[in-house]
């Protein structure tokens, strides 16, 4: 409850899977969707990186109802992405990149259906994760340039 009614006063929750994953599925709806929302379970040892090993995966499953029509919301496993960039291979400013990468794609207004407004133009999964790859590479190259 004090997620959900007090959310700015948690840091890190940690929790058991099943527990987790009740939480994390309330917890979308202060993002707006699950399609939003990456996650990260790490373990304590080290890959040969000096990273975490962990599993990193979108909170909303699969979602089998929508395969192949073009509306699943991509940024959840992209956002994963950043994660496993950040924590298991040490790449801050790759992770960094691919954040840059979905904020630029949400401010050009690139939306799916579940999180578009009433009456909003849509994009597909593959519009909005090109929109997200161009920028990606955007930002590397800037950040290769300065």
């Amino acid at each position: 409850m004090h997620l959900l009614y007090r959310p700015t006063q948690f840091d890190v929750v940690v929790t058991d899977n099943l527990f987790g994953d009740l939480l994390t599925d309330e917890a979308a709806a202060l993002a707006g969707s699950m399609g939003l929302m990456p996650s990260a379970s790490l373990g304590s040892a080290r890959n040969r990186h000096g990273g975490y090993r962990g599993l990193y995966e979108p909170i909303h499953g699969t979602a089998p109802d929508i395969a192949g029509r073009g509306i699943a919301n991509p940024i959840a496993a992209i956002q994963s992405l950043a994660l496993l960039l950040r924590y298991s291979l040490r790449l801050d400013r790759e992770a960094v990149a691919v954040e840059r990468g979905v904020d630029d794609a949400i401010e050009l207004g690139l939306r799916t259906p579940d999180i578009a407004r009433s009456g909003e133009k849509t994009a597909s999964t593959s519009e909005v994760g090109d929109a997200i790859a161009a920028a990606v590479r955007r930002e590397l190259r800037a950040g290769m340039s300065s």
